[in-house]
C-alpha cells in the first residue's frame, strides 16, 4: 500500500496522475476510430506537425496548448483540401505537410535563444512538470473531444464502416471527416504533455488495438480501450517515478506489454478452440 500512496504525497505526482488518466481515457476512445479508419499515419503526422505551434506559443509567453490547437486543426483540414485539389493520395499529402511543419518547428526552435523548453521534453513528454493550469486545460479539451465524439458517434461509425452507404443515405461524409480530424487534433494536443510528440501515437493506437483483440464490437471496444488506457497511464507513471524513467517511454512500454499479453491470450484461445 505504501508503494501506491507514497508518490501521491507530492503535488506534482497528483497533477501528473490526473493528466495521465485523462489521456488514458481520451486517447484510446479516439484511437478506436483511428484504428478502424487506418488513420495511424495521420495521427503521427499531426503530432509532429504541431511543433511550430508549441515553439511560437512559448515565444509569445502563452500556454503551448494555445499554439498547438490551431496548427493541428489547420493541418487536418489542409490534408483533405490538398488531396482534393492536387489529386495526390492522402498519404502523400500527409508526408509533405508532416515533414515541412516539423522541420519548420525545429528551425524556429534552433534560432530562438533562451526558451524555457527542451526539445527532449517536447519529443518525449514531461507530465511530471505540469501545472494546475495544464491540468484544467487538459480536462477541458478532453471533455470537449469526448462531447464531440458522442454527438457524432452514430454518423461517424456509419461513415467509418460503410462510407458509400453513408453517402447514399445523405450524410455529409466530407464534413464528418473534418470533424473527426479536428477531434483527433484536440486529442493529440491533450496527449502531448503526457507522452510527447514521438510517442503520442502509442497512446492513440496501442490500447485501442489491444481492445480490438479482446472485444469484437466497436462500442464495447472503446470502453475496454479506455480501461486499458487508464491502466497504462497509472502503471507507466509509477514506473517513471520509481525507476526514474521518462514518463512517455514508460507508458509506451506498458501499453506494448499489454498488447503482447493480449496477443498471447488470443493465440492460446485460438489453439484451444
Amino acid at each position: 500500500m505504501d508503494v501506491l500512496l507514497e508518490p501521491l504525497q507530492f503535488s506534482f505526482m497528483v497533477r501528473a496522475l490526473i493528466v495521465s488518466v485523462a489521456v488514458g481515457i481520451i486517447a484510446p476512445v479516439m484511437g478506436s476510430y483511428v484504428v478502424s479508419r487506418g488513420l495511424a499515419l495521420m495521427g503521427d503526422a499531426l503530432s509532429h506537425a504541431v511543433l511550430p505551434g508549441v515553439v511560437v506559443a512559448v515565444l509569445l509567453g502563452l500556454n503551448p496548448v494555445l499554439g498547438t490547437i490551431p496548427v493541428a486543426i489547420i493541418m487536418a483540414v489542409l490534408i483533405g483540401y490538398l488531396s482534393r485539389r492536387t489529386g495526390f493520395s492522402e498519404d502523400t499529402t500527409i508526408g509533405i505537410l508532416f515533414v515541412g511543419l516539423f522541420a519548420l518547428g525545429l528551425a524556429i526552435l534552433s534560432m530562438a535563444r533562451g526558451l524555457p523548453i527542451r526539445l527532449e521534453d517536447i519529443l518525449l513528454g514531461q507530465v511530471l512538470g505540469v501545472s494546475w493550469r495544464d491540468v484544467y486545460a487538459t480536462l477541458g479539451l478532453g471533455i470537449l473531444a469526448l462531447v464531440l465524439l458522442y454527438s457524432f458517434h452514430k454518423e461517424l461509425v456509419f461513415a467509418t464502416f460503410d462510407p458509400i452507404g453513408a453517402r447514399v443515405a445523405g450524410l455529409r461524409t466530407g464534413f464528418l471527416d473534418n470533424v473527426l480530424l479536428a477531434v483527433l487534433a484536440l486529442v493529440i494536443v491533450v496527449a502531448l504533455q503526457a507522452v510527447g510528440i514521438i510517442l503520442v501515437l502509442a497512446m492513440l493506437i496501442v490500447p485501442a488495438a489491444t481492445a480490438r483483440l479482446l472485444v469484437r464490437r466497436f462500442a464495447p471496444s472503446m470502453f475496454v480501450g479506455a480501461l486499458l488506457g487508464i491502466g497504462v497511464a497509472i502503471a507507466g507513471l509509477y514506473l517513471s517515478f520509481y525507476l526514474n524513467l521518462p514518463s512517455g517511454p514508460a507508458m509506451t512500454l506498458v501499453a506494448v506489454a499489454f498488447f503482447a499479453i493480449s496477443v498471447a491470450i488470443r493465440r492460446r484461445a485460438f489453439w484451444h478452440a
